[in-house]
């Protein structure tokens, strides 16, 4: 019998093998090219604006300074922060669960029928619909001379506004951001419900388990993560809006935003910039925070979503 060593009970030496190294080719080269314009768009609209407020919140006259910081402890800063966050936690709520509930209707359509795709498309246009012509759609619509307003007050007797001008207030800013939250909603969670299969309730159902234990069993905790990264993702979309309640609230500052507005155009008390640079530093430490939870909670679904 043959043997492949030369001296018998001795293994033949392996022979070194050398990975093949990579060339730089010509199409790893096109394809690095054509994340240059993400890049670019990340730098100019993300990295240059963040720096540009972390280095403002502590620059003085006299150069680094602690003051702009410590000011955020005022009273009138601390009670906008605070409506902001009411306002993003009441408006991310309320929409997340009409949004749910809307797109669970759309998830048990046929999923290519006309209704499903025509309240969709309108969801993608409506999330978007925001800033000055949203306000002006509900002035005109339920403002103080909008013609739902005129009507209900002189045909059916009915006075919006009989305890105060609250569209123009905080109560009014809810209202107008759940308007375009619900949509938003529905883009974000509708493909969580898309990924729960109808043999798992088969299976349920099977085994004897009723419609409540496989909410709560099996299609609640799967969709949980989901929910509550949808839910995360319409506060910080509520917490950074800025053009809808500009439009909409002519006096005042009541939430971050438009303090901050008021901080770099205030003709009245001057030499205010940086203090915005230190409230937009923190409205950016906020929404940082809610979005990695958001980023961890779609991790997980990813998991079975996949």
């Amino acid at each position: 019998m043959a043997t492949v060593t030369d001296s018998p009970g001795l293994l033949a030496p392996v022979p070194e093998v050398r990975a093949p190294r990579r060339k730089f080719s010509a199409g790893r080269l096109s394809s690095l090219l054509g994340t240059v314009p993400f890049f670019t768009y990340v730098v100019l609209f993300l990295i240059i604006p963040t720096l540009v407020v972390v280095i403002g919140a502590f620059a003085g006259d006299g150069g680094f300074t602690l003051s702009n910081i410590s000011a955020l402890g005022d009273e009138y800063i601390l009670d906008a922060f605070g409506r902001s966050l009411l306002l993003s936690a009441v408006t991310a709520v309320v929409g997340a669960v009409l949004g749910a509930v809307l797109a669970y209707a759309l998830a048990t359509a046929k999923p290519g029928g006309l209704l499903r795709r025509m309240v969709t498309a309108a969801s993608g246009v409506l999330a978007q619909f925001g800033g000055v012509t949203l306000a002006f759609a509900f002035v005109a619509t339920i403002g103080l001379s909008g013609f739902v307003t005129v009507f209900l007050r002189d045909h059916v007797g009915v006075d919006l506004y009989a305890n105060g001008v609250w569209l123009f207030e905080l109560p009014g800013l809810v209202l107008v951001y759940t308007y375009f939250q619900v949509p938003l909603m529905v883009i974000v969670f509708l493909p969580a419900l898309d990924g729960i299969r109808p043999q798992w309730r088969e299976a349920t159902e099977s085994l004897g388990g009723s419609t409540w234990q496989y909410w709560t069993r099996v299609a609640g905790p799967l969709l949980a993560p989901a929910f509550l990264g949808s839910t995360l993702l319409l506060f910080a979309n509520a917490f950074s809006a800025y053009a809808t309640a500009a439009a909409l609230v002519s006096q005042g500052n009541p939430i971050v935003p438009l303090q901050i507005r008021s901080a770099l155009t205030s003709e009245v008390v001057l030499g205010q910039q940086n203090l915005g640079k230190a409230m937009a530093l923190g409205m950016v430490v906020v929404v940082a925070v809610v979005m990695t939870l958001y980023a961890l909670l779609q991790k997980r679904t990813a998991k079975w979503l996949g």
